[in-house]
């Protein structure tokens, strides 16, 4: 396979996707309704870990066709795309700990804080967009 733009746009289409839907029923549930309905809580992890999903192929598909040195796990495809200018340095340290969220989401290796996944994820949202903005600026640079 090579470096494909085609596979990166598709991603992020369906991470913008997500985004925007995570967006919207952020902005129409409060925490108290997040925190007492666990289907509302479940759509939420859901969309969180398809964007979490999403940037780590993205990532992971730059790595392999740049030839990037390999990652020896999801957290570090993000410190590899810093460390190579695709993602500014800063930027993959504040991002990097959504695979740890992924993670408890899709394994449950342990028991998610509920509070805390919301507190944060109401925090730290802006940062699926910057991820794209950043990637599609990128992209710009490749073509």
């Amino acid at each position: 396979m090579t470096f494909s733009s085609t596979f990166v746009y598709q991603k992020l289409q369906t991470i913008k996707e997500c985004t925007e839907e995570l967006e919207d029923f952020l902005n129409q549930t409060s925490d108290k309704e997040f925190l007492s309905d666990r289907g509302k809580l479940r759509i939420a992890e859901r969309l969180v870990q398809l964007i979490a999903d999403g940037m780590i192929d993205i990532n992971q598909h730059f790595i392999r066709e740049l030839k990037l040195d390999i990652s020896e796990d999801l957290q570090g495809t993000f410190m590899i795309m810093g460390e190579n200018g695709i993602l500014p340095k800063e930027f993959t340290e504040k991002i990097a700990p959504v695979t740890g969220v992924r993670n408890i989401l899709v394994h449950q290796y342990e028991k998610l804080d509920k509070e805390m996944f919301l507190k944060n994820l109401r925090k730290h949202f802006a940062d699926f967009r910057k991820y794209q903005q950043y990637i599609l600026k990128y992209l710009k640079k490749l073509e």
